[in-house]
């Protein structure tokens, strides 16, 4: 067998060395534009849902799951991409999901649009090298032009009026015309969970919490300092003011021997004397928590039949949660520890709650954990209503990227002009940057420069209108020297004219727009560096037949 692998058929090349069933693509035509081509298909693919009026995809995953959704991180994680090169976008893509939540679709878009212009220039002859070197080049310029383009920070991340008008324009692309009464929720629902010691605040995303209650409509939605237990109180009391919170990390109920063990019982009396035993046990085992001043009681397990039973006697409120993180969110929103053996707790032990009580909403029972003051909670809850679960997913995918935005802004308060005003700018100054480079580079740098138009242009086109007509007014706006806020003109989605982004308040998030560049460019560069494609042939056998 060995000689017989160490045989080399020269003249069948590559296909000689590797095992029947492989595949392999190189050369320009084979492999570079092949993966461009791929590249561009899923980046156009997401493109029309950019911008405020971008359009819906609707989705049916392989459990056959339905998502109706604009969001790219959440189409992309949906649509189960096979292609390598394809796969690299919509990794960069999820990347700035996780680290931002926002701007994951000018990832894909800008990626997409740069691979497209670069395809053109292989067409015309130039080597992948130059194009990777000028594009290189003009990232480093475009990271030295961003910051002369901040137009403000946030002020104070502690005052709600300035995140709201911070986040607003990221909730608005994906609910337009519910961004101030949703960026009014997020921004509340973030202060509340900020450290009241901390001379610079930071947000600990797991802390803003999402409640889900169908029903309603999406203007009833609320933030409570505190959680929302979707689930009823087990006991016969319903409602606790201004009270103590013990909170166990075992179930209630009596206590069973590890190993088995027999007990003979003689006589009836004996069976009644055993079980009275086991039930005097319990009630003084509940008596001494009440004694303790507790009036709530939180179990993470089960809770038996007969330790609610003197529960209910000595009226203290219980309610079971079975996630162990959840049990650690209601010890942040209390100020308790859990107690991992069941015992009276210390008074150090103890939490405080203003209010829980039960609710019904939408026919549904639900405990609702409020405090009075901000400092009393480390964690906050935003409870939406939506009509349908569809609407409902989709709200919490707006909030969850305006969460993530706030918690960019306390690492990064600047902000950009937002509507597509940077981008236009940057094109306009790669561009006179590109005439100054000599070689080849420049042509790179040119349609590196041109790139960004994929923004105002992609808002255009989904806002109805004639891309070539706008794109033009709006390269005349940053080129007229008369206006001291060309820098800052954008597209308006509803009047269809360039206008002042910063007076409008509409921002781009500066750390969230050069994560973003950095990463399309970095995508881009990498399937363009790929000049052989060789995949052995897939395990297994052959495909079931549907």
């Amino acid at each position: 067998i060995m000689a017989k692998s160490m045989s080399l058929n020269a003249a069948a090349g590559l296909g000689g060395m590797l095992k029947d069933g492989h595949k392999s693509f190189s050369g320009v035509h084979g492999a570079v534009l092949k993966n461009i081509e791929a590249a561009k298909g899923i980046a156009e693919m997401v493109q029309s849902s950019l911008g405020p009026n971008g359009m819906n995809k609707l989705v049916i995953n392989h459990l056959e799951k339905t998502f109706v959704t604009s969001d790219c991180a959440t189409i992309l994680s949906e649509l189960e991409v096979q292609h390598p090169a394809a796969k690299m976008l919509v990794l960069a893509s999820q990347t700035q999901e996780t680290e931002h939540g926002d701007n994951t679709n000018f990832v894909m878009s800008f990626a997409g649009e740069l691979l497209k212009n670069a395809e053109e220039l292989i067409k015309q002859g130039v080597h992948t090298a130059e194009i990777v070197n000028g594009f290189q080049m003009a990232l480093t310029k475009t990271l030295e032009i961003l910051p002369t383009l901040v137009v403000k920070s946030v002020p104070d991340m502690r005052n709600e009026d300035d995140v709201v008008n911070a986040i607003k324009s990221v909730v608005g692309t994906k609910q337009y015309g519910q961004e101030e009464f949703l960026s009014r929720l997020i921004a509340n629902a973030c202060i509340t969970t900020f450290s009241a010691t901390a001379a610079k605040p930071r947000l600990n995303v797991d802390s803003v919490r999402i409640a889900k209650l169908r029903g309603g409509n999406t203007l009833g939605s609320t933030t409570v300092k505190g959680m929302v237990i979707l689930r009823d109180a087990e006991s016969h009391v319903k409602r606790a003011e201004k009270c103590k919170v013990a909170v166990f990390g075992v179930g209630i109920e009596a206590a069973s021997a590890e190993a088995k063990s027999t007990v003979l019982l003689k006589n009836a009396d004996e069976l009644l004397n055993y079980n009275k035993s086991e039930e005097a046990a319990l009630d003084k085992l509940i008596g001494s928590i009440a004694d303790t001043g507790a009036k709530v009681v939180i179990a993470n397990g089960t809770v038996s039949e007969m330790a609610l039973h003197f529960l209910n006697k000595y009226n203290l409120m219980v309610i079971k949660i079975m996630s162990k993180f959840e049990i650690r969110r209601i010890c942040g929103a209390v100020g308790a520890t859990a107690v991992v053996k069941l015992a009276p707790p210390s008074p150090e032990e103890l939490g405080e709650v203003a209010l829980l009580e039960v609710r019904e909403i939408a026919q549904r029972k639900v405990c609702v954990l409020s405090q009075d003051l901000d400092e009393d909670t480390s964690v906050a809850t935003i409870v939406l209503r939506a009509s349908t679960e569809n609407v409902m997913n989709d709200l919490e995918r707006s909030v969850d990227d305006g969460v993530c935005s706030v918690k960019t802004l306390c690492n990064d308060p600047r902000l950009l002009p937002g509507a597509g005003a940077v981008e236009l700018e940057l094109c306009k100054q790669l561009k006179e940057y590109a005439d100054e480079v000599k070689g080849l580079d420049q042509y790179a740098i040119r349609k590196f420069g041109e790139s960004f138009d994929v923004v105002p242009r992609t808002l255009t086109e989904n806002s109805g209108c004639d891309a070539t007509i706008h794109l033009h007014n709006l390269h005349q706006a940053h080129a007229d020297t008369s206006n001291p806020n060309s820098k800052n003109m954008g597209f308006e989605v509803d009047e269809h004219v360039p206008m002042d982004s910063v007076a409008r308040g509409i921002y781009d998030l500066y750390a969230t727009k050069v994560n973003a560049l950095r990463l399309a460019v970095d995508a881009a560069i990498t399937v363009l560096r790929v000049d052989q494609i060789v995949m052995s042939k897939p395990a297994g056998g052959p495909k079931v037949p549907k």
